[in-house]
């Protein structure tokens, strides 16, 4: 068995390894990280091999820092990451590079549409009708999207959202409410199979899934970190945050979509969202504006040219042809608008 697993902000970890009887054989770690002693790879084998077959990564780590020399110093490795990589082997996880991905960025469709289309490309995928797909989306109105599971009326200004024309929708996916206006924001949607992120937990697949875009900010020069649960920052403050959705049905999949403040009217924002004290704390700012520092400011870059790297940076990585949504996918997400997402019954179901 086979298992890779990228340390987020790290190294590529491999592991391979046999199960004969409930436990780990024959296991060897390798990967490009920097580990010192050189005898601190032998005890991390040896500490994986006889282990049970079903012990879970917390078990796993906890055999490796026990057998680990008291000088061992790791680069761009941690304990953590090789058990991660053992339960993606056990799992038989799929690679980024195991699948032909599609690029969709087509002209821009309203907020109700992209909420239906994430619904419809990530189903397809999880029924094998569609590659794995990165759909970057552009906005032809503003609009608030609140999570799954938020209150309407704790979450949104109606006035506010009404003065500003402002649509309010709800997407499928649990997390907080995002503030977006053509032009100011960038987001993105990765429909992927279940396979890819098999062996991880919820929380190491939002990391995981978010680390190709960390990468393309590097490239543009922002160090930018994935921070748990949900969101990715950098020393000048959140420039985005992540949702995702679990679909069943086929093979299933994966709905992981990000958006990116590259611009933000914070006053505007602050008359349309009601941003409590206890969200504001959680944060550790007192100020909803210092909140989120745009991309416009930490790159100097047209909102365009941001976009075309961060696709750049995708198909360098992990190869991207362009696609387009079917006439099909088109007509199943336009029905799921007028029979769910435009709807106020599912907008206001958890008022």
């Amino acid at each position: 068995m086979h298992g890779e697993y990228k340390v987020p902000g790290g190294k590529l970890v491999v592991v391979d390894l046999d199960v004969e009887g409930g436990a780990l054989r024959n296991v060897r770690v390798a990967g490009d990280f920097f580990l010192e002693p050189d005898e601190a790879i032998l005890a991390i084998d040896a500490a994986l091999e006889g282990a049970p077959a079903n012990t879970d990564t917390a078990g796993l780590a906890a055999r490796i820092d026990a057998a680990l020399p008291a000088s061992t110093v790791m680069f761009g490795l941690t304990s953590e990451g090789v058990a991660v990589a053992v339960r993606r082997a056990l799992a038989h996880a799929t690679e980024w590079s195991d699948y032909d991905w599609q690029l969709i960025h087509e002209a821009p469709q309203s907020p109700a549409l992209h909420m239906a289309l994430d619904e419809v490309i990530t189903a397809e995928v999880a029924a094998g009708r569609r590659p794995p797909t990165l759909r970057v989306w552009e906005w032809d109105s503003p609009a608030v999207i609140i999570g799954s599971f938020q209150s309407l009326r704790n979450e949104v200004d109606p006035q506010g959202a009404e003065r500003h024309g402002v649509t309010v929708v709800r997407r499928v996916s649990g997390g907080g409410a995002m503030f977006v206006e053509p032009g100011n924001t960038i987001t993105y949607s990765l429909s992927v199979p279940d396979a890819l992120v098999s062996g991880l937990s919820f929380a190491d697949s939002y990391a995981y899934l978010d680390d190709w875009v960390l990468g393309a900010l590097g490239e543009m020069g922002i160090r930018a970190w994935y921070q748990p649960l949900n969101d990715i920052a950098t020393d000048a403050g959140k420039i985005a945050g992540a949702a995702q959705k679990r679909v069943v049905g086929g093979e299933g999949a994966v709905l992981h979509h990000v958006t990116m403040s590259y611009d933000i009217d914070a006053d505007k924002m602050l008359e349309v969202l009601r941003i409590g004290k206890e969200k504001l704390s959680d944060k550790g700012t007192r100020s909803a504006k210092k909140r989120v520092d745009p991309l416009r400011r930490q790159t100097g870059l047209a909102r365009e040219a941001v976009i075309e790297r961060m696709i750049e940076s995708f198909r360098t990585r992990h190869g991207l042809t362009r696609g387009r949504v079917t006439d099909e996918e088109m007509a199943r997400a336009e029905e799921l608008v007028r029979t769910k997402f435009g709807t106020e019954e599912w907008t206001a179901r958890v008022s």
